[in-house]
């Protein structure tokens, strides 16, 4: 298949590039440069120039294409809700492109709108439309598409990680270089589900080959690794003591990224796995930030 890929050049896209292009698929690459061209030009794929606050050009870009993966996302968390709902605008503008057609259509969201409630296991058959994380946006885009006949699957990714960056946990640890502590909020018990990079692009790969409309799949090969492990592994890795926070304490110490601390997002991949024959073989997150170049390391990047 011809296959529309946005964030085609970015940490999660440029994987699946890697899958799609080993699998014989030709990928036409969402890139907002010069240099993303050339990089793309390099990997075999075409490049087609565009952004998501070009939600028409994007739509443009899916009409050339056979089928559609979107990875791309503003990963400026401390405007999450602003960027959730302009992924919904962008979701909303290429399904009217796919629109009465079979072509495949894999969108994006987060395991935690597969959780019953607080601190309860995230499943693929559960959408939590009353979810206080924005990312419902995502879904809901989805939904309203499939509504009009698009062939939609729903790809929830949780902590995405390899020796480089790990979601939210990058900017974890750069709160934790700038306060001179590793933090975790109350005992720590909290958990966190996590998938290698490489895992996660695999099974974007599976699930546009054994496409399933109205399909919702986890990658998540960790089920839950605590704050606590979280933040004692930053802690070893930047020399920094480590320290419990009370919940009044939070606000001020992790700003932005306060709620997100306190969340329980542990999340089960029981269905993807057997529904897509996946076993993930990469590293776990708590080897993979024990593996990290801490000194090298961009963790704003």
């Amino acid at each position: 298949m011809r296959v529309f890929l946005t964030g085609a050049t970015g940490f999660i896209g440029s994987r699946v590039l890697e899958q799609l292009l080993a699998a014989g698929h030709e990928v036409l690459g969402l890139t907002r440069s010069d240099a993303g061209e050339r990089w793309l030009a390099q990997t075999g794929a075409q490049a087609y120039r565009g952004s998501l606050e070009d939600a028409a050009g994007l739509a443009r870009g899916a009409a050339k294409a056979d089928a559609v993966i979107h990875t791309a996302f503003d990963h400026d968390f401390s405007r999450y809700a602003e960027n959730c709902a302009k992924d919904a605008r962008v979701i909303g503008a290429m399904a009217e492109e796919l629109a009465g057609s079979n072509r495949p259509f894999i969108i994006t969201s987060a395991t935690g709108m597969g959780s019953r409630g607080a601190g309860q296991l995230a499943v693929e058959d559960v959408v939590d439309w009353a979810h206080a994380l924005p990312r419902v946006a995502s879904e809901r885009a989805g939904f309203e598409a499939a509504e009009k006949g698009v062939s939609v699957a729903v790809m929830r990714l949780p902590q995405v990680h390899d020796t480089e960056r790990q979601g939210l946990i990058s900017p974890l640890i750069q709160i934790s270089r700038a306060k001179g502590v590793s933090a975790y909020v109350g005992d720590g018990s909290n958990r966190w589900p996590a998938v290698h990079i490489d895992d996660a692009a695999r099974l974007y790969r599976l699930a546009l080959d054994h496409h399933q409309a109205g399909a919702r799949y986890h990658a998540v090969a960790e089920q839950g690794v605590s704050l606590r492990r979280i933040a004692e592994a930053i802690g070893a890795g930047l020399g920094v003591p480590v320290v419990a926070l009370t919940p009044d304490q939070a606000p001020d110490h992790f700003g932005w990224m306060a709620p997100f601390m306190a969340l329980d997002m542990q999340a089960s991949s029981a269905w993807t796995r057997s529904r897509l024959n996946w076993t993930p073989v990469g590293s776990d997150l708590i080897s993979d930030l024990e593996a990290m170049d801490y000194e090298k390391l961009d963790v704003a990047s």
